[in-house]
């Protein structure tokens, strides 16, 4: 089900934020825990139903690690083997429904021994677990009952998309006595952050769609002026996409009185490619970080220290020590990440791709210049530069192949053509689509760049968890819960509505 459709909005979302009330006010929290849960899982079975097995037999193998490791506590040995049984089965039926089918085919063997068809969610809900049976075995989480756990893991606004949920930013706030009574405001504040991520899906992202689809079908076609708009399109679909769903996804946490953490933080304001990292998908970047990066850095400090050799910025201050220490765990990071996007070659060279900016970017802190020009030339350069390789990346990412890629990425340097093909005088319609096409991205840039992002216009309202919001560049689009601003979101919402016509899954459905 898609939060961008009727059947959600009309039935599935009042039916399951009343039923959460009524529960808890006749119920207490155990009856209101079990209706979300229920909800969460016909959320899931809505149109998916054939995979739901998948996902309550995650969530049941993962449960009975949980309940393993936390009785063999003070077994070390024993833990650790729980733990890896538990991973194994984990990444196994990963690898079996998102990436075997390529493999086999990869390999000239028959695809159809794969998985078929991706399981909604599969991704989210299994790094979801993953990480809690690792805080598990490291002491930092606790066993919780079934019903707990299953909330933990099922809640449907992180179900399918995230964000990636740590239990501690979560299981703290169900303990709490006014997670289960109304809250006008919060019901305000979530119905408004929902709106504004509607808006940014239907009125935003959905429109460039078509001009993708027709860049990226027809790649060896594309002059100069058609591939970079075809990049740029989809540069502003995703962007607009991720950021619609993530406004969603803490808007409705926030009506039952949730904070989820924050995901996107305006990433093509990055001034650099570790910054555009800590602004973009900010859930899977601290996983990774946390279980991936910093384990294995953590090692090869670890084996150069017992060698006697050089370690911490003393260390990273050498090309080997930074070629170990710094360039090789984020080789390895990164490249998983491309991979856990997808099986194909092009989500592997996007991985590296990013692994080869973020070592540059890093080695320029550790071997470059001292000084920087903090003025605003050199602001924009910084945004420029680092919005330019993040678009050579999305085009790696959105092609179907390298050779797809190549061509775009191709005609964006004049490969195809130097001649930007303008209407002839006298043909008004053609100047008018092109008009309005120019007039279309210079408005989303606009937006990109210059507009306040949805924490900022609801920064008094702590839109996000543990997030320190600066004050948006228009002071007066400030939300307040005022009758002006509930007439604006209210046509805005019904414009919304008018525009689900064209419906469409969110990007991130697929990964």
């Amino acid at each position: 089900m898609l939060f961008n459709s009727y059947a959600f909005l009309l039935a599935f979302l009042p039916l399951a934020l009343g039923g959460f009330f009524v529960a808890a006010r006749f119920g207490g929290p155990p009856a209101a825990a079990g209706w979300l849960v229920a909800a969460s899982i016909g959320f899931y079975a809505w149109g998916n139903a054939v995979f739901l097995p998948v996902l309550l037999g995650s969530v049941g193998g993962n449960y009975a690690a949980v309940r393993g490791i936390t009785a063999a506590r003070g077994r070390p040995r024993l833990q650790a083997w729980l733990l890896g049984a538990a991973i194994a089965a984990d990444l196994g039926a990963l690898v079996y429904y998102k990436y075997l089918a390529d493999l086999l085919g990869f390999l000239g063997l028959p695809r159809g021994w794969g998985g078929g068809a991706l399981p909604l969610g599969i991704s989210f809900f299994t790094f979801t677990q993953i990480g809690y049976l690792i805080d598990c075995c490291a002491g930092t989480a606790r066993a919780r009952g079934l019903r707990d756990y299953l909330l933990f893991v099922t809640f449907f606004p992180h179900l399918v998309a995230g964000p990636i949920l740590h239990h501690r930013e979560i299981m703290p706030q169900f303990a709490e006595a006014r997670t289960w009574r109304p809250s006008g405001e919060n019901i305000a504040v979530g119905s408004a952050i929902f709106t504004i991520g509607l808006l940014k899906k239907c009125l935003l992202a959905d429109p460039l769609a078509p001009v993708v689809a027709a860049g990226f079908a027809h790649p060896g076609a594309l002059g100069l002026a058609g591939a970079w708009q075809a990049a740029a399109s989809y540069s502003l679909q995703l962007y607009f996409d991720f950021s619609g769903y993530s406004d969603m996804a803490i808007g409705l946490a926030r009506l039952f009185n949730l904070r989820f953490p924050l995901n996107f933080n305006a990433p093509y304001r990055a001034e650099s490619v570790i910054d555009y990292w800590q602004r973009w998908h900010m859930t899977l970047t601290r996983y990774l970080t946390l279980y991936l990066f910093n384990p294995i850095a953590l090692a090869i400090t670890r084996r150069r220290a017992a060698r006697g050799r050089q370690v911490g910025r003393v260390g990273q201050g050498t090309a080997g020590g930074f070629a170990a220490m710094v360039a090789l765990p984020i080789g390895i990071t990164m490249t998983l990440a491309g991979i856990w996007h997808g099986s194909g070659r092009t989500f592997i060279a996007f991985g590296v791709l990013h692994a080869v900016y973020l070592t540059i970017n890093h080695a320029w802190r550790v071997f470059g210049p001292m000084r920087r020009s903090d003025g605003p030339r050199g602001r924009v350069g910084r945004i420029a530069v680092t919005y330019l390789a993040v678009l050579a990346g999305a085009v790696v990412f959105r092609a179907p192949t390298l050779g797809v890629a190549g061509q775009v990425l191709g005609g964006m340097v004049g490969m195809h053509g130097l001649a930007v093909a303008l209407p002839a005088p006298g043909d008004l319609r053609a100047m008018l689509r092109l008009a309005r096409a120019l007039g279309w991205l210079a408005a989303l840039y606009g937006i990109v760049w210059f507009a306040p992002t949805t924490q900022q216009i609801m920064r008094s309202f702590a839109p996000a968890l543990g997030a320190a919001v600066r004050a948006g560049p228009w002071p007066g689009l400030a939300w307040q819960p005022s009758l002006p601003w509930a007439l604006a979101l209210g046509g805005a919402g019904a414009l919304g509505l008018l525009a689900l016509g064209g419906t469409s899954e969110f990007l991130y459905f697929r990964f």
